[in-house]
């Protein structure tokens, strides 16, 4: 004789069966569980048996080299112009005859900025200096309380401040600025220590 179970006639009695089973189920799992970790403690002890090792330096992290694309000063084509549709608009450059002119175009033109040039000078703090085999570093400190360490040919400051002595109680700049007539032309800053 077979018994079967008719849900329409007792629909609860297949949830307590499944509940049943997965009760059974768990004990099981939990009985296969054993509690000696001997294996472990002595892979643990091994591992730190070994002699440990020198971890080799990270490579040095080459700085962001700024490149200023010359090449239409020398009629060439415009890379970011279709070849197909070269249109006959040139403009002529006009070279500057003045060495002076033309020392501080290039050097404004390609120098890679910095992040202290974000900040107007006065706003930095110059708050130490540390020196390693008789080079001095500058310590300075931008408006949001960030550190740096700078050294001669870093640049500070809005106007291309330029790095050309680090003392221990100033650092002297080169900044070049546009006079009244639009022509560049350098003066001397300094950034004095800071003392509270």
């Amino acid at each position: 004789m077979k018994y079967r179970l008719n849900q329409t006639q007792n629909p609860g009695m297949g949830t307590v069966l499944k509940r049943i089973l997965i009760t059974f189920c768990c004990l099981l799992i939990a009985g296969c569980v054993s509690k000696d970790m001997s294996d472990l403690e002595n892979y643990t002890q091994e591992v730190l048996a070994r002699p440990g090792g020198r971890i080799d330096p990270l490579p040095p992290i080459k700085p962001y080299e700024r490149y200023l694309y010359q090449a239409g000063g020398l009629s060439l084509r415009d890379p970011f112009n279709s070849f197909v549709e070269q249109s006959e608009d040139k403009q002529e450059i006009t070279p500057v005859d003045d060495p002076q002119q033309k020392l501080f175009a290039t050097e404004i033109l390609t120098h890679n900025q910095e992040d202290l040039e974000n900040y107007e000078l006065d706003s930095l703090r110059m708050v130490g200096v540390l020196e390693d085999k008789k080079v001095f570093w500058g310590i300075v400190q931008d408006v949001k309380g960030v550190v740096h360490r700078v050294q001669v040919g870093n640049y500070l400051g809005r106007n291309f401040g330029k790095i050309l002595d680090i003392q221990e109680d100033r650092i002297d700049l080169r900044e070049i600025i546009k006079d009244s007539e639009g022509r560049w032309e350098e003066r001397e800053a300094t950034l004095a220590l800071y003392e509270e």
